[in-house]
């Protein structure tokens, strides 16, 4: 093999993934680069074989090389997004699989399953929630990642990002946009195909009588509340307008869910009789786990309105 013919393997093997409009000029500016160092190492009394050599094993893997000339990222998380993506994914994974495999582990022990089946059920779940919540965070950071390449241009101090409230940590984003995704997943994932295990047969969380127009509210309300997110962390801190619409989405998801707990229709009716009505559990039991769900969401929604508020009265004060 000849010393040419093994700069231009090098430089076919380089130019061959960059786009067809920027070969020619990267396999002109290359094979000018390597002529001259090679040059330079035969200037220094190296035979040009082994100068040849020295130099393409300088230049490294074509592969790398060429995402250099194309601009690629060749991580997936890199150093500006690392400590932030690790945390929150050490954060949700301590307690989304968790909440999981207590949440299927009660159904399945008040549905008086075997041990087996709640052990079975409980793991199985947790170990899905705990899968998504690495790929979807991982996936949201990825992409964030790629959108937020620097455009090659010289730097100025006009290029200096504003500055952030201190309510507005990129972690936050991150985890409304993963919990956003998983909500969705899991309300499309219980009626789709339910993960909770009675009597030898899947049966729905949500009453499938929701499908489609009240859960098509419940996804509205979701998607927004994430966009709302977005929007705060974009333009810097809250304001009294992001307020009122985090008040409006808060009241419009607890009339939502008030109205079909007093109607019954929030929780499927076949999930109550197996867990409740076939063993026994009747009278105003059901009654008064309603009352308690509907105060847990208000008292939610409540907090969460007092936050945006507070936040927005915090911005205005800084």
């Amino acid at each position: 093999m000849t010393a040419i013919d093994l700069t231009q393997r090098y430089i076919a093997a380089t130019v061959s993934s960059l786009p067809a409009a920027s070969r020619e000029d990267v396999r002109a500016e290359l094979g000018t680069s390597i002529a001259d160092a090679i040059e330079s190492r035969i200037e220094q009394g190296e035979e040009r074989g082994a100068a040849e050599r020295a130099v393409l094993t300088d230049l490294g893997d074509p592969a790398r090389l060429a995402a250099g000339f194309a601009d690629l990222r060749l991580q997936l998380i890199g150093p500006r997004h690392y400590l932030t993506w690790r945390r929150l994914l050490i954060l949700l994974e301590s307690i989304v699989p968790a909440c999981a495999l207590v949440g299927v582990a009660l159904a399945q022990v008040l549905s008086e399953a075997p041990v087996g089946t709640v052990i079975g059920q409980s793991i199985s779940v947790a170990l899905t929630a705990a899968v998504h919540v690495a790929f979807w965070v991982t996936l949201v950071f990825a992409i964030l990642e790629r959108t937020d390449a620097e455009t090659g241009e010289e730097w100025t101090l006009e290029d200096l990002p504003e500055e952030r409230g201190p309510d507005l940590p990129l972690s936050d984003l991150i985890a409304s946009i993963v919990v956003g995704v998983l909500v969705i997943g899991a309300v499309l994932w219980d009626l789709a195909d339910p993960f909770v295990q009675l009597d030898d047969h899947a049966v729905s969380v949500l009453a499938p009588s929701l499908w489609p127009g009240w859960i098509a509210v419940l996804l509205g309300v979701v998607v927004l509340e994430v966009a709302l997110t977005v929007m705060v962390h974009r333009r810097g801190a809250w304001t009294t307008p992001f307020a009122v619409v985090n008040t409006a989405l808060s009241l419009v998801f607890l009339s939502w869910a008030l109205t079909l707990i007093a109607r019954g229709e929030l929780i499927n009716p076949e999930l109550v009789r197996l867990v409740l009505t076939d063993n026994g559990v009747g009278g105003d039991t059901p009654r008064i786990l309603a009352v308690l769900l509907a105060a847990g969401i208000a008292i939610s929604c409540a907090l969460d309105v007092a936050d945006g508020w507070r936040k927005a009265l915090r911005a205005r004060r800084v």
